[in-house]
C-alpha cells in the first residue's frame, strides 16, 4: 500500500515537473489563441469553468464544482500549442492546486478518501478547439492530482469536456 502511494506520488511529481518545464519554455512557434477569456462548463464532475490568456499562449483557468457533499476549487497554469497544423486546434499543457472541503455524507460515498479539508497539486494535458463562426470553444483534457493534505491519495478523475462561451 506505501508502495501504490510512492508510485502514485512520484507519478504526479514527474508530471507537474513536465508541465512546468513546458510551461516556463519559450515556444519556437508563434501561437496566438483565438479567444481572450472563455467561460462555461466542465462535465464530469460537472464545474464551472473560466479561463483567461494573460500572454498569446497561456492562460489561467479556474475551475469550481459545487455538491451537496462539499466543494473544490482548482486554479491551473496552462500554455497552448498548436496542433498538426488545424486553424483553432491546439493542445495544452499546465499545472496548478486544488482546495476541497468535503463533508461527513462524502467520505461515506468514498471511503478510499476522508471528510473535511484537502489541498493538492493538479496537472493538465488536454485539447482546446474554438469553433470557427460562433463564440463556443470545446476542450478534452486530464487532471490527474495528487492530494498531500487531508487524506494522501492520487486522482485521475477530474478531467472531463469543457464547453464554454468565448469572449475575445
Amino acid at each position: 500500500r506505501l508502495l501504490m502511494k510512492l508510485t502514485r506520488f512520484i507519478t504526479t511529481i514527474s508530471f507537474l515537473l513536465i508541465a512546468y518545464f513546458a510551461n516556463s519554455q519559450v515556444s519556437t512557434e508563434q501561437y496566438t489563441s483565438p479567444y481572450k477569456k472563455a467561460i462555461g462548463f466542465k462535465l464530469n464532475p460537472g464545474a464551472i469553468s473560466y479561463r483567461s490568456f494573460y500572454t498569446r499562449n497561456k492562460a489561467v483557468e479556474g475551475i469550481g464544482f459545487i455538491s451537496i457533499d462539499g466543494f473544490q476549487l482548482t486554479i491551473l497554469n496552462e500554455k497552448y500549442f498548436p496542433f498538426a497544423n488545424a486553424e483553432n486546434l491546439t493542445w495544452y499543457i499546465g499545472y496548478g492546486g486544488h482546495f476541497n472541503l468535503w463533508s461527513e455524507k462524502y467520505k461515506l460515498n468514498n471511503p478510499a478518501k476522508s471528510a473535511g479539508v484537502a489541498v493538492g497539486a493538479d496537472g493538465m494535458l488536454g485539447l482546446d478547439y474554438k469553433l470557427k463562426n460562433a463564440p463556443i470553444n470545446i476542450s478534452v483534457d486530464i487532471q490527474p492530482a495528487f492530494n498531500f493534505v487531508g487524506a494522501s491519495y492520487f486522482d485521475l478523475g477530474w478531467g472531463g469536456i469543457g464547453i464554454r462561451y468565448t469572449i475575445k
